[in-house]
């Protein structure tokens, strides 16, 4: 690829086929600006707008039935046309309100609404068109592979969550003349130090903790050499391909300042867990990593996510290191690259495996996080403003900070039926069948765009049930961040806690609780007011009713989410099918296959029903290409099949070898990636009332539980956390 940056550094990525026929181009400008804004601004009539709607949506229909990127890009002009219209219709006829009250709340859900609607836009230029780069190859001669300095930073996470990472990176397939490994440890532990001269890694500390983790990076780069610098979160374990994945591209762009890979979780994270859905539904991640960074790659505008990265050193050091001035020092990093001209790339292979947080407290931390940082940057370096970007960078970068603001109005979709039901507030000024004829194309036609779109990186709906979780506590952080950006303090996600027993986490779920309250209430109000409403009010109640229960649907899903499953396992189980072997102590050897694997033991499926003692001494051995490497274990569980096996303790050679013929396989996580099934909306909505139906089981028994052992003085409260042990296993 040529280097064609002009003065915003922008390297043209390969356009979609038939926009780079210029007549085409052309004709379907003028087509569009001919028609569409006509369209859009039409006054009509009841029926010329169901009329018109179901047209288009019939149209929309119809193109889904067709593969292809084409159809989707017609998909999105239908549903930019349908929301334009439904907004400029908000807009122009529906604001026209005496009472004071009505115009304060319509005036907030309007707001809300063009939020979305903007949102919905960006969304749609950033995830058009994928870029899908793949990897390209390295030179055969590897004494022209570049020198690689490897970060790996750390600061209160146990020794047991580095180990890991430090013994696979050791086992990347890179000449071992040209990669170094540093254990940055800002905890300034002991224990590290030691086990960094065991294994032949540098252990590197600093005398202060300025800037946390952007701190401790820039303080290294100034004491490393590296031509590159590879960064992992200490729980990211790289997998042996990781670097000849990732290189290839910097030799065919010398402005490539950094590539970016996915970050993969082979352990639940707390929605996954307490609502049971690892592996059946996409997690909160995936739609970023699966979508919009490959989207942000056409427009040249893939972020830095502070892990899974390479950067070259050159460019880092004449941006000034990785970004301080906020808590998402990634992204900043990345953007001022991007404004000094200089490219960025993603590659959408998952090399790298880390671990998910453990309960949803601290999941709401690291999101506050990421918020406030974002905010940060929208109010001290924001992409609309200054030199360096181009048009699409500005675009991409904007959509990414202003969702984060989404707080307040996922608050107001979630309350603003109560307007009516509570005080009679018309919030929107039109008859319900009005409203029905406008706004629920926009909603059928962002749905299934969306569906389209995000297939198998987000289920329908899903967004609503972490946004409504999350709203309230990323409200006033982001509210903080736009009024003074130096407000608020860097935390740390803790990663390799246990959850020692079941509880329901009535602290964290407090604002769903409160708005669960008011939307039975709002309920109650409904129903009271269908007994006395003039006839011709009776549909605007049922109308607002329906936005009730759907809100009490998510909100009981938001409950169930709060409610923590046990979490003992010091090492995540990850599904694994490979060749084994045992070993008996009599001698003889069974061929068989790997079920699953953690860093305490190894399930296997034999090739026949065979008891084994428990407690019995086996050696099992795994592969890496032909090498064989074996393990000390004894049996744990056996049934039919079924063997469950507890390792021995291992050498440190013993240690790295499990790591090679396991996480750090270069097959294990790109097999994983990007499989979910696309599922039809009634599918989705039905999995979403079941979960909320067990939100609300899991919320009242928890009352009455807690009602009752008020009545007996001795027992304990179940309203009590279990305190989280970070021990290693």
């Amino acid at each position: 690829m040529k280097s064609n940056t002009g003065n915003s550094g922008y390297v043209p990525r390969e356009a979609p086929g038939f926009l780079r026929l210029w007549p085409v181009r052309l004709a379907g400008w003028l087509t569009a600006l001919a028609v569409l804004p006509a369209l859009i601004i039409a006054p009509m009539t009841f029926e010329q707008q169901l009329v018109l709607s179901v047209g288009i949506f019939v149209a929309a229909l119809v193109a889904n039935r067709f593969q292809g990127r084409f159809a989707g890009l017609v998909m999105i002009v239908l549903s930019v046309v349908v929301s334009s219209r439904y907004t400029y219709w908000r807009v122009t006829e529906t604001m026209y309100m005496d009472n004071p009250l009505d115009l304060v709340l319509g005036a907030g859900l309007l707001m809300a609404e063009l939020y979305a609607f903007v949102v919905l836009l960006l969304g749609y230029v950033q995830t058009a068109w994928p870029l899908e780069r793949k990897p390209v190859p390295l030179p055969e001669d590897t004494a022209l592979w570049p020198t690689i300095d490897l970060f790996i930073p750390t600061y209160n996470e146990p020794i047991s969550v580095v180990r890991p990472t430090v013994l696979a990176a050791q086992s990347i397939d890179w000449p071992r003349d040209k990669i170094k490994i540093f254990v940055l440890d800002d905890g300034r532990r002991e224990e590290f130090r030691v086990f960094c001269e065991e294994v032949g890694v540098t252990h590197v500390t600093r005398d202060n903790n300025r800037h946390a983790k952007a701190g401790n990076i820039n303080a290294a780069l100034k004491n490393t050499t590296g031509e590159f610098v590879a960064i992992f979160d200490c729980d990211h374990i790289p997998t042996r391909s990781f670097m000849q994945i990732a290189m290839g591209w910097f030799g065919r762009d010398p402005k490539l300042g950094m590539v970016q890979l996915p970050h993969y979780f082979f352990s639940p994270d707390p929605f996954e867990r307490n609502l049971d859905t690892f592996g059946t539904v996409p997690n909160e991640g995936e739609l970023f990593y699966g979508l919009i960074q490959d989207g942000n790659d056409l427009w040249n505008a893939t972020f830095f996510c502070g892990s899974c990265a390479v950067l070259r050193r050159t460019i880092v050091e004449e941006v000034g290191g990785v970004a301080v001035e906020t808590v998402t020092e990634d992204a900043h990093t990345a953007l001022k690259m991007h404004r000094r001209g200089y490219n960025t790339a993603y590659l959408a292979l998952p090399q790298a495996a880390g671990l998910a947080t453990e309960s949803l407290s601290s999941h709401v931390g690291q999101r506050i996080r990421w918020a406030r940082g974002m905010a940060q940057i929208f109010r001290i370096d924001n992409p609309l403003f200054g030199r360096g970007l181009h048009w699409a960078q500005r675009l991409c970068y904007l959509n990414a900070m202003l969702h984060f603001l989404y707080g307040l109005p996922r608050l107001i979709y979630l309350t603003a039926p109560l307007a009516y039901l509570f005080f009679g507030a018309s919030v929107i000024h039109a008859s319900a069948s009005m409203i029905f004829a406008f706004a629920l194309p926009h909603i059928l036609h962002a749905n299934l765009t969306n569906s389209r779109i995000q297939g198998r990186f987000r289920y329908l709906l899903w967004n609503e049930v972490y946004e409504a979780v999350l709203a309230w506590y990323i409200f006033r952080p982001t509210l903080v961040a736009l009024i003074n950006p130096k407000l608020g303090s860097f935390n740390v996600t803790a990663k390799g806690g246990l959850v020692r027993e079941e509880f329901f986490d009535t602290l964290i779920a407090k604002p769903s609780l409160v708005l669960l309250l008011l939307n039975f209430l709002g309920v109650g109000a409904g129903l009271w007011r269908l007994t006395w409403v003039d006839p011709q009010n009776i549909a605007t109640v049922w109308l607002n009713l329906a936005w009730t229960f759907y809100n009490l649907m998510i909100l009981g899903a938001c409950v169930a989410a709060a409610n923590e499953s046990r979490q003992v396992r010091g090492a995540p189980r990850v599904a694994l099918q490979v060749p084994a072997t045992l070993y008996f102590a009599d001698g003889h050897s069974v061929r068989c296959t790997t079920s699953d694997f953690s860093a305490g033991g190894l399930g296997v499926e034999l090739p026949a029903d065979m008891q084994l003692a428990q407690d019995a001494n086996v050696v099992v051995a795994l592969y890496r290409g032909e090498a064989e490497s074996r393990f000390a274990t004894t049996v744990r569980f056996s049934k039919g099949r079924r063997v469950g096996l507890h390792f021995a303790p291992m050498t440190l050679a013993q240690e790295r070898a499990l790591v090679q013929c396991t996480t750090a396989r270069a097959d294990i996580w790109a097999a994983r990636w990007g499989i979910h099934p696309r599922q039809g909306i009634h599918r989705v909505l039905g999995h979403i009332v079941s979960i909320s139906g067990t939100g609300f089981r899991n919320m009242f028994s928890h009352y009455y539980r807690a009602a009752t052992s008020r009545l007996r003085p001795t027992a304990a409260s179940s309203s009590k956390p279990p305190v989280e042990a970070k021990e290693p296993v």
